[in-house]
């Protein structure tokens, strides 16, 4: 693999179009970067601080914080740096990194999104077997399923990417390393790369978005079933901040994985919303509608206040 690559390193060419408003967006994410990172760390505190908490639809919840901390800190970083004026140049080693992180941990929101579905599914159409369905054991293991499969996932498109040849050109038109920038750089023939990441990232998204469309079907058709107002409602507040997540996560995978013709300019923006934009959002999509979170976070800053004093 090494032996046939004379690229040593990539060009981060940036986000196309901005030439001039370097300081202006360095600004803007650095402000987007620091609010997901505190928010998503508060959500945490607030689950792990707290008893009533201690359920799996909070601890799915934990893992999605713990996502959102590192999914934005795989690109952030380098991309404010070159746009404090630092060297655009990024490794041969960091660039396969960069695109194997981002898959790893992109498919793992896909997969724990799917399993926060069948969660839901178990609370609102199985009640009364809830936390025998959903026991500490089963979610144990949906999790490691998640992290596991997911690694496995990412491991295989960033050695199908990185065992071709890279003898130039080794400009990268994005703000960081990813298949559709990355495979056209590629010196030989890129059919089967292109093929297997395409079904890869297909399918794997596909799969999952079949099983939350069924999950909710089933959940809508319970819920129609409950006859005072009030339940149908809780019920539905129950799924609303999973649902409107799962909106955010999956526009951006088709615009850019599941279309034929790729523009740079696009993919940068809706890279832009996917990786720094939305991981912000997740905690005030599921805290501000949610008093037991709201309840929690101020009983642990409080406590931790008092403590200072």
């Amino acid at each position: 693999m090494w032996n046939h690559t004379a690229v040593t390193q990539f060009l981060l060419m940036g986000i196309p179009h901005t030439t001039g408003l370097e300081n202006m967006f360095f600004v803007l994410f650095l402000a987007f970067y620091l609010l997901t990172l505190l928010a998503n760390l508060l959500i945490l505190l607030a689950i792990l601080t707290s008893s009533n908490l201690h359920t799996p639809m909070y601890f799915f919840l934990g893992n999605l914080s713990v996502l959102d901390i590192f999914f934005p800190s795989v690109s952030s970083p380098k991309m404010m740096l070159y746009l404090m004026g630092q060297s655009r140049t990024i490794s041969y080693q960091g660039c396969a990194s960069q695109l194997f992180f981002y898959h790893f941990l992109g498919c793992t929101e896909c997969f724990l999104y799917t399993v926060m579905a069948y969660d839901r599914f178990a609370a609102i159409c199985h009640p009364l077997r809830y936390t025998v369905i959903m026991n500490h054991n089963v979610c144990v293991i949906m999790t490691l399923g998640t992290w596991l499969g997911s690694c496995l996932h990412a491991s295989v498109l960033t050695f199908l990417i990185f065992k071709l040849p890279y003898c130039g050109p080794s400009e990268v038109h994005n703000f960081f390393c990813d298949i559709p920038v990355v495979l056209p750089l590629a010196c030989a023939d890129t059919s089967l790369a292109q093929t297997v990441s395409f079904t890869n990232v297909g399918v794997v998204a596909l799969l999952c978005f079949l099983l939350i469309l069924t999950s909710y079907t089933r959940i809508a058709l319970s819920i129609l079933k409950i006859r005072s107002s009030e339940g149908r409602r809780r019920a539905f507040s129950t799924c609303s901040a999973h649902l409107t997540s799962i909106l955010f996560f999956y526009g951006p995978v088709v615009v850019i994985y599941l279309r034929p013709a790729s523009s740079p300019w696009l993919d940068s923006v809706v890279q832009v919303l996917n990786n720094i934009v939305t991981p912000s959002l997740n905690p005030l999509i599921y805290s501000l509608r949610n008093k037991e979170v709201k309840l929690a976070l101020r009983k642990a800053l409080s406590k931790g206040y008092k403590q200072m004093m």
